[in-house]
C-alpha cells in the first residue's frame, strides 16, 4: 500500500472535509482516506496497482476543490494559502465597504431623510445585491456544488440564509408599496460580511497551526555554494544539489544538507536537533546535518542526503503527518457533524412554519423569516469540526518544538491516559556506555600500575567493558605497555604476556582455576556487585594485583525524571537484561520499587502485554532497538533517540532530546491537548445547543430573547475562531523548557 498526502484548497468547513473523504473513498483501490480541515490536507492509503495518483487528484477536483501542484515544494503550499487569504481579504474589504453604509441606512429609522422611502429602499437593494452576488458568491457557488452532490455544508446554511433574506426583500419591494415593504437587505449583507470576517480570523489562526513545520523548513538556506571542478564555487539552489556534491559552509551559515566534513574544523550548533545549547566541535570525517549552524570555521561538506531524505526533512514530515492525523475522540464529532446540517435545515423549516402560524400576517411572515434565517446562520458546525484537529495540530507542533515528536492524534490521545511507565535501564536511565568507576589495588600495587596492566591486556579486546578500561588509562595519560599472545576466553576473561609474564583480566573463578591466589577476591566481587558494578580482577603470574569496577552510570537527570513521574501518580517499572543485583542497586538509587531483571526483548514485551491485560494503560520507554517488541506492545511506545536518528525511530512518540526527562513533559502535553479537545467540544456543543433555540425564538415568550440574522452570523463566525484560539493557547505549554 502507498500513502500520499494531498494539499487541498477551497475547504471552508468540516463538511467539506467529509465530502472530499467520500469522493476519495469512492475511487476503486483506495483503502483509507482522512481529510483534515484544520491543516487543509488529505491523507490517502491506496493500492498503487489499482489507482494512479492522477485519479486521486481528479476525485478532489470533481468534488469542487483545488490542489497544490504535486511537484510543488513546501513553499508551493504557502503560496496557495497566501493566494486564498489575499482573495478572502479582498472580498472582506469590498463587503465591509458596501455593508457599512447599508447598515447605516437600514438602522437609521427615519433619522436619515428618505432612508425609509422608495429611493432609500432601492439603494439598500442595490447595496445588498452587490454584497451577496459579489463577495458572497463564494458561498452561493460552493453551496450549489454541495447541492449538486446531494450534500450540505456551512455554505448551504449561509447561502440559504442570505438568499432567503434577500429574496424576501426583493419580492416585498416589487409587490408592496415601499412604505409598507419589509426589506432585510442589511441582514443578507451582514451575514456575508460577518462570515467573511470570521473566515479571515479563522485563516489567520489556522496559519499559525503550520508554524512548527514552516519553522523547520526555514532552517535550510535557499542556496548553496557548490564546489566546481576548477576548485571554485557556484551558487546554486539547494534543490539542485546531488549526493556527492561538495559545498562550502562559511562561519555563521547553516548547513544545506546531511553529509560529512571533508575539510576544516568548526563548532556546530545542533540545538535544532538535540536541544543542546553548547556547540559541538567537529572535524574531518564527522557527520553534520542540514539546518544546523556552522559557528566559527570554514567547512567543506560532502553531501550524502538531500531534500526529503535529510534528518530535518524527515522530522518536518513526521510533524506534518501527526498534525494531519485524527485522534479517535474526533469520531463522535465527525458523526454528529455529518447529520447536523440536514437536521438544522429541518429545524429552520419548523421554526418558519411555527412563527408564521402564530402570526399569519405580513408582519408575522417577516418575523418568521428572520427567525428561520437566524437558525440557518448560527448553526454551522464548523466549531465542532475544528475542535479536535486544531488541538492535535497545535499539540503536535508544540511537541516538536519541545523535542517530543508524536506520530499522530491517536498517540496524543493514548498518552493522555497512561497510568504505568515501563522504562528500559540501559541507554534510557543510564548512559549505555560502561565506565570505570572503581580501582582497588592490592597492597604494594598503585592504582596507576593496576590500571596500566589491565589496559595493556584489554587493548586487544573489542568488548565495551575493555573499552572503558582502556579509555580510563588514556585519560590518565598512562603509557601503553607492549603485549604478546593475546587470548580471549568467552565469558571468563582475557590474557596476554607482558615482558614475557602471563597476565590476566577476568572473573574470580577463572583466575582461581588458572592458579592465581585470589584471597578475599570473592568478597570484593560481592561488594562491587551490590554497588551495581561489574567486577574484574587483574593478575600477573600467580599474583593478584587488584580489582576494577565497571558500571553503566546513571544519567544525572534520571532520578529527577522518575521522581516527577511518581509524583504524578504513575507506577514506574524498570526493565533490564542486566543482573538482578545490579538492577536492584540502580532501582534503589532512583526510587523505583518495581524491577524486572535478566530479561530478553521478548520478555519485556510479555510483561507489557500482561500489564495491559490487567487493565493498565502502559507506556514503554526504550532506545528503540532491542526494545522494539515492547515498544510495539505498549499502548504508547516512546523511543529515546538522538536528533539524527529521530526520523527512523519506530515508536508512537520519539523523544528528540532530553531523554528520560522528556517523558513527563510528553505525558503532560498529551493531557493538556486532550483537555483542550474536550474544552473545544464542550464549547462547540453548548454553543449549538443554546444558540439554535435562542435563534429559533424558543425562549422569547418567557425571556424576550431573540437573535437577529446579523448577530447570528457574527456569533457563528466567532465560535470557530474561539475554538481555534483555545487550541492555539497550547502554544504556551512548556514555556521555560
Amino acid at each position: 500500500m502507498i500513502h500520499r498526502t494531498l494539499d487541498v484548497t477551497g475547504m471552508t468547513c468540516a463538511a467539506c472535509a467529509r465530502r472530499i473523504e467520500r469522493a476519495l473513498k469512492k475511487v476503486e483501490g483506495v483503502v483509507a482516506a482522512e481529510v483534515n480541515f484544520a491543516t487543509q490536507q488529505a491523507r490517502v492509503e491506496f493500492d498503487a496497482t489499482k489507482v494512479k495518483p492522477t485519479q486521486l487528484d481528479a476525485a478532489v477536483v470533481d468534488a469542487g476543490y483545488g490542489l497544490v501542484a504535486a511537484d510543488a515544494s513546501s513553499g508551493g503550499r504557502t503560496e496557495a494559502e497566501q493566494q486564498e487569504r489575499s482573495e478572502l481579504i479582498r472580498d472582506l474589504r469590498i463587503a465591509a465597504i458596501v455593508t457599512v453604509p447599508l447598515l447605516v441606512l437600514a438602522m437609521s429609522h427615519g433619522a436619515i431623510p428618505g432612508a425609509d422611502g422608495v429611493v432609500g429602499k432601492w439603494v439598500q437593494a442595490g447595496l445588498g445585491t452587490v454584497v451577496l452576488f459579489g463577495p458572497g458568491r463564494r458561498f452561493l457557488s460552493k453551496g450549489l456544488q454541495a447541492a449538486r452532490q446531494r450534500s450540505t455544508d456551512m455554505n448551504t446554511l449561509v447561502a440559504l440564509g442570505a438568499l432567503a433574506a434577500w429574496s424576501y426583500s426583493v419580492v416585498s419591494l416589487l409587490f408592496m408599496h415601499a412604505s409598507h415593504a419589509h426589506v432585510y437587505f442589511e441582514a443578507a449583507a451582514a451575514i456575508v460580511t460577518f462570515v467573511l470576517f470570521g473566515k479571515y480570523l479563522e485563516s489567520r489562526a489556522r496559519w499559525q497551526l503550520g508554524d512548527a513545520i514552516r519553522g523547520l523548513h526555514a532552517l535550510v538556506p535557499a542556496t548553496a555554494r557548490r564546489r566546481n571542478e576548477a576548485g571554485g564555487e557556484d551558487v546554486v539552489p539547494v534543490a539542485a544539489l546531488r549526493i556527492g556534491d561538495e559545498v562550502v559552509v562559511r562561519p555563521g551559515e547553516r548547513i544545506v544538507g546531511d553529509g560529512r566534513i571533508v575539510r576544516g574544523e568548526s563548532a556546530i550548533d545542533e540545538s535544532m536537533l538535540t536541544g543542546e545549547s553548547l556547540a559541538v566541535d567537529k572535524g574531518v570525517g564527522d557527520r553534520v546535518f542540514g539546518g544546523t549552524q556552522n559557528t566559527n570555521g570554514m567547512l567543506v561538506v560532502r553531501i550524502d542526503r538531500t531534500g526529503a531524505d535529510t534528518a530535518l526533512a524527515r522530522i518536518a514530515a513526521a510533524v506534518a503527518e501527526a498534525q494531519g492525523s485524527r485522534a479517535p475522540i474526533a469520531a463522535l464529532a465527525d458523526r454528529v457533524s455529518a447529520v447536523f446540517v440536514p437536521v438544522v435545515l429541518a429545524i429552520a423549516a419548523i421554526t418558519f412554519a411555527v412563527w408564521w402560524a402564530i402570526v399569519p400576517t405580513a408582519d408575522g411572515l417577516a418575523n418568521a423569516l428572520l427567525h428561520m434565517v437566524a437558525v440557518l446562520v448560527i448553526a454551522c458546525p464548523c466549531a465542532l469540526g475544528l475542535a479536535t484537529p486544531a488541538a492535535v495540530a497545535v499539540g503536535a507542533g508544540r511537541g516538536a518544538r519541545l523535542g517530543v515528536l508524536f506520530r499522530g492524534g491517536a498517540a496524543l490521545e493514548a498518552a493522555s491516559h497512561i497510568d504505568t511507565v515501563f522504562v528500559d535501564k540501559t541507554g534510557t536511565l543510564t548512559s549505555g556506555k560502561p565506565q570505570l568507576v572503581a580501582i582497588e589495588p592490592q597492597t604494594g600495587v598503585t592504582e596507576n600500575d593496576l590500571l596500566q596492566f589491565a589496559a595493556a591486556i584489554e587493548l586487544g579486546s573489542e568488548h565495551p567493558v575493555a573499552h572503558a578500561v582502556v579509555t580510563a588509562a588514556r585519560e590518565r595519560g598512562l603509557p601503553e605497555l607492549s603485549t604478546t599472545g593475546f587470548v580471549a576466553t568467552p565469558a571468563m576473561g582475557v590474557q596476554a604476556r607482558i615482558d614475557g609474564q602471563l597476565a590476566r583480566v577476568g572473573k574470580v573463578a577463572w583466575l582461581r582455576a588458572s592458579g592465581v591466589a585470589v584471597g578475599d577476591a570473592e568478597q570484593v566481587a560481592e561488594t562491587m556487585a551490590q554497588r551495581g558494578q561489574t567486577p574484574m580482577f587483574v593478575s600477573r603470574g600467580e599474583r593478584l594485583l587488584g580489582a576494577l569496577g565497571v558500571a553503566d552510570k546513571l544519567l544525572p537527570e534520571s532520578k529527577a525524571a522518575v521522581a516527577e513521574l511518581r509524583a504524578r501518580g504513575l507506577r514506574v517499572v524498570m526493565l533490564t537484561g542486566d543482573r538482578a543485583e545490579v538492577a536492584r542497586t540502580i532501582a534503589r538509587e532512583l526510587g523505583i520499587e518495581d524491577v524486572e531483571a535478566g530479561l530478553l526483548p521478548a520478555d519485556k514485551a510479555r510483561l507489557v502485554a500482561l500489564a495491559k491485560s490487567a487493565g493498565r494503560r502502559v507506556v514503554m520507554v526504550g532506545d528503540g532497538v532491542n526494545d522494539a517488541p515492547a515498544l510495539a506492545a505498549a499502548d504508547v511506545g516512546m523511543a529515546v533517540a538522538t536528533g539524527a536518528d529521530i526520523a527512523t525511530a519506530a515508536a508512537d512518540v520519539a523523544l528528540m532530546r532530553g531523554g528520560i526527562t522528556a517523558v513527563p513533559l510528553a505525558l503532560a502535553l498529551a493531557r493538556a491537548t486532550m483537555a483542550t479537545i474536550r474544552r473545544n467540544l464542550l464549547w462547540a456543543s453548548i454553543y449549538n445547543l443554546l444558540g439554535i433555540p435562542v435563534a429559533a425564538g424558543v425562549f422569547y415568550a418567557w425571556t424576550g430573547w431573540s437573535l437577529s440574522p446579523m448577530f447570528a452570523s457574527a456569533a457563528m463566525s466567532l465560535s470557530s475562531v474561539s475554538v481555534l484560539a483555545s487550541s492555539l493557547w497550547l502554544q504556551r505549554f512548556g514555556r521555560g523548557h
